[in-house]
Parts: C-alpha cells; sequence; structure tokens
C-alpha cells in the first residue's frame, strides 16, 4: 500500500476516534476496511505523532482517544469547521476578558486553510446573525483576519484610510499589533511614508490589501500602552492633567482606558490624564468621578470648574 494510501487511512482513523468517546477494534476495522491487525499499526502511527491513544483490553475493550499533554492537531468536518469558524467570529468582537484575540488568533488559522466553499457558507451565516452588543462600531471580521495574517507573517499592508479631517489617502504600514477599547480596534504600525509610529482606527480603513512585501520586525513600544496614549491624548484640543484623591484602581474602573490614562501617585492619590475638546465637559467629567480633586492643568480647567460650581449652586437654589 501506498504512503499516500496509509497517510489517508490514519487520517479517517483519527477523525473516527475524534467522533465518539470508544471504539472496539472490529468497528474500526469495519469502518476502514482493513484487518484488525493494521488498525492496531495505525494506532501505533498516531501515538507516534502526539495522539494519546488509550486501549483497553477484554470483552467490550477498544480505542479512546485521551487527553495528552498538549492539544495534538483537530480533525473537523464540514459542519464543524462552519461552526466553529461563524462562533469564532462573534467571539472575536465579544465581551469576555481576553477571548476575543485568541479568537482571532484560531479564527486566522482556520480561515487560512478552510475551502472557499466553507468560507462562503460561514460568510453567509455570519451575515445573516445580529447581536445584542455594547453600541461600538462593528468591524468586519474579513478585515480582522487580514490584519491579524499580517501580524503574524510580517507582511504590509495598504489601505485608503480616512482621517479626522475627512481627507482620504492612501497608507502602507508595518502592522505589530490590534488592539481593541472593547468599542473601538485599533491597528499599531510603522507607518513607511512618515517613517514612524502610528494608531490607526480599523473602522476608518477602506480597501485593506496585504501585499507580499515582508519586513523585519523593529523595537517598538508596548502597542497596549501606545495606542491608549494615542486615543486619550493626541485627538483632542486640550489635554487635562488632574490629582484625585482615591485609589488608582477605583479610578480605572469609573474612566475606561479609552477615555483616559490613570498614573500612581503618592498618600493615596493618582493623576488622571483625560484629553477633550470642551473644558467644560473635561470639568463634568472629573466632578462627576464623585473625589476630591486638584485640577494640575491646564490652567483654563480650573476657571472652567468654577462656572460648573457656580451653576450647580444656581441650580441647587442656594442663595449666598
Amino acid at each position: 500500500m501506498s504512503v499516500e494510501a496509509t497517510t489517508e487511512r490514519v487520517l479517517r482513523l483519527l477523525a473516527l476516534l475524534q467522533r465518539r468517546p470508544s471504539w472496539t477494534a472490529a468497528e474500526l476495522a469495519a469502518e476502514l476496511g482493513v484487518t484488525d491487525r493494521s488498525v492496531r499499526r495505525d494506532v501505533e502511527r498516531l501515538r507516534a505523532l502526539g495522539y494519546p491513544v488509550h486501549a483497553t483490553a477484554g470483552v467490550g475493550g477498544g480505542y479512546q482517544l485521551g487527553a495528552g499533554t498538549r492539544l495534538p492537531p483537530l480533525l473537523l468536518d464540514d459542519e464543524e469547521a462552519t461552526a466553529t469558524a461563524v462562533s469564532l467570529r462573534l467571539a472575536a468582537g465579544g465581551t469576555v476578558a481576553g477571548a476575543g484575540e485568541a479568537a482571532l488568533r484560531a479564527l486566522a488559522k482556520l480561515d487560512q486553510v478552510m475551502p472557499p466553499r466553507l468560507r462562503a457558507e460561514v460568510r453567509a451565516v455570519h451575515a445573516a446573525t445580529e447581536t445584542l452588543v455594547d453600541p461600538g462600531v462593528e468591524i468586519d471580521a474579513e478585515l480582522l483576519v487580514t490584519l491579524a495574517r499580517a501580524c503574524r507573517d510580517a507582511v504590509r499592508v495598504r489601505f485608503r484610510y480616512a482621517g479626522r479631517d475627512g481627507g482620504d489617502r492612501e497608507r502602507t504600514v508595518e502592522p505589530v499589533r490590534m488592539v481593541t477599547t472593547g468599542r473601538r480596534w485599533y491597528l499599531m504600525a510603522w507607518d513607511v511614508d512618515r517613517d514612524d509610529w502610528r494608531t490607526f482606527r480599523l473602522d476608518r480603513m477602506r480597501e485593506v490589501v496585504a501585499t507580499t512585501w515582508r519586513f523585519r520586525a523593529r523595537e517598538h513600544p508596548d502597542p497596549v500602552a501606545y495606542v491608549q496614549r494615542s486615543v486619550t491624548e493626541a485627538p483632542y484640543r486640550y489635554l487635562a492633567r488632574v490629582r484625585v484623591h482615591a485609589p488608582p484602581d477605583r479610578v480605572r474602573e469609573l474612566v475606561p482606558p479609552q477615555v483616559g490614562r490613570v498614573e500612581d501617585d503618592a498618600d493615596g492619590w493618582c493623576v488622571l490624564v483625560v484629553g477633550g475638546d470642551n473644558l467644560d465637559w473635561l470639568a463634568v467629567r472629573v466632578a462627576g468621578l464623585g473625589f476630591e480633586a486638584e485640577m494640575l492643568e491646564p490652567p483654563e480647567l480650573r476657571e472652567a470648574a468654577a462656572r460648573l460650581a457656580r451653576r450647580l449652586v444656581a441650580m441647587a437654589g442656594i442663595s449666598r
């Protein structure tokens, strides 16, 4: 028998063992159209590949696939592959801590080997499915997969990008990591034309293409810290620094990472760094935290806080 035929039979044996908990040697032999002796040899081949196949002797004994020290490759039929891919697409935008990134990595691996006909089925199911999620910007799963592969394979990406000024320009980048804040997805990448690190919102990307140009990974900042700094500081007219009399972790619970950055300080205080285009809004935001606070900068923020105090006094009907 040829090597190809033997390999195909071993893969069929693996698929059978994954289908149900236990098989007798006679059942496996009948399914595969071989002798019991051939089944035993194929079981040894699977064990050599790292699959923990357990054998039980005697009447009612047989073979079953057990748990090992590492996860071996799995064989999925068409229905299983489709269901897994749909689930991963939903999980990639979910709210379970850590699940989104892991699901995205798994989806990229599965999408790479999935036949085109199954990809079409997955897209059809995904397109016909709605989920009740926290209001945010929905990102096409195809875009997530494209960027995940580009990050993994270290290949340049080209796309059209809509800037804050409304302009639409072509960008070529070397992607490092995607970061999600829960409401939006961002890509941290080296901008080839601008020769610097940049943060890009995925919902502003159009015509995204992974090129065949590979790049050598370069030293880069921590992606999470870099993206947080970019989204909380760079886009805004004002950057406020406020000293808050509260534990840093308590303030972080109240201020989402895409809104502000919390720095540790001494004696039960922390420093909140938050950006905004309106000082009055910033004053309301700080007052709403409910803690004693000291406005550090800009100086105009103290004036906005004073205006807010006067308004609140008037609203409460307190006479001076």
